[in-house]
């Protein structure tokens, strides 16, 4: 039971100690986000939500994490918009973006996001992932590489490998049901992983999250979970790593509770970090002290300056 709770805490879909009013949603549309967002459609008929924020030389495009949504970016785009334009999108099947019978592959999702970067007629953008979205971002960069100027991945999925067993295990224990049926205590205890001291300010993902199963588009919410993950575990990056050409900021949480999987792979998150970063060839990696997984939201004013001084280096 404690492996199934820690996947799920994986997922990004859990949330905080206290409790708060939960929301009343219809549907996804009705979470209310921390910037104005808007949509756009793709040729092949899938919405894409998103907040375009600031001006700037480059263009950061933002990707979130697995089971997560444009907010949890929040508090980097508040300080980042002020020198860049900053997109912050919601991958399909996530958040305010439309749901589908979606494949969920990296390459599904690295395909939305240039068609989502070519229907806005962006030539060049800076990819900024976090957990899958960083492996999304890894993946993009390297079916695109003249459209990835430059990669920031925030404690990307993808350094870590698996052997075939450990994938099959991956299917296996993340299903629909699994997520449909997530309790409110699950909810709770699974974000707890995925930081090293919860700020009170991430609160408001448990209440999204308890309101989401009662939006009436939450049943592709619940698909797109568990292929996401077997998108992720098809589509290894680690053997790739050295073929990425964008310049490179890699930066993770001393205390990434989730990455290495605990159950699987024993370990130290520097040590992954490092195997996945030294591959790439033009690359730094950054250890924040203090911080989670979610080390973005829980140390921002740190990896904002991080993101900040790397994006003004020639």
């Amino acid at each position: 039971m404690r492996i199934i709770v820690f996947l799920i805490g994986l997922l990004g879909v859990g949330l905080c100690q206290a409790q708060k009013q939960v929301p009343d949603i219809k549907t996804f549309d009705d979470l209310v986000y921390p910037f104005a967002t808007q949509k756009i459609s793709l040729a092949d008929g899938i919405e894409i939500a998103y907040a375009d924020l600031g001006k700037g030389e480059k263009t950061i495009l933002f990707i979130h994490g697995l089971g997560s949504y444009g907010p949890a970016w929040k508090h980097n785009v508040a300080e980042l918009q002020q020198h860049y334009r900053c997109l912050v999108i919601d991958l399909p099947g996530y958040g305010k973006s439309s749901k589908g019978n979606y494949e969920g592959g990296m390459p599904f999702f690295a395909k939305a996001v240039k068609d989502f970067g070519d229907a806005l007629g962006l030539e060049k953008v800076v990819l900024a992932g976090h957990s899958m979205g960083g492996q999304i971002a890894i993946v993009t960069a390297l079916a695109y590489p003249d459209w990835v100027d430059e990669l920031i991945l925030v404690a990307p999925a993808g350094f870590e490998t698996f052997n075939k067993g450990q994938k099959e295990w991956f299917r296996e224990v993340i299903t629909y049901d699994g997520v449909r049926l997530t309790t409110v205590d699950q909810i709770k205890e699974n974000m707890a992983w995925n930081f090293y001291n919860m700020p009170k300010d991430a609160e408001f993902m448990i209440t999204d999250r308890i309101a989401m199963r009662q939006a009436s588009d939450f049943s592709g919410y619940c698909h797109i979970i568990p292929q996401s993950v077997i998108g992720m575990v098809d589509t290894p990056v680690f053997d790739d790593l050295p073929q990425v050409k964008a310049k490179t900021l890699v930066v993770y949480g001393e205390n990434d509770n989730l990455i290495p999987n605990r159950f699987l792979n024993p370990g130290t998150t520097e040590a992954i970090a490092r195997q996945g970063a030294e591959r790439i060839p033009n690359c730094r990696l950054e250890m924040v002290a203090k911080a989670g997984h979610f080390v973005h939201f829980e140390q921002a004013n740190t990896v904002n300056q991080l993101m900040l001084d790397f994006l003004k280096e020639k």
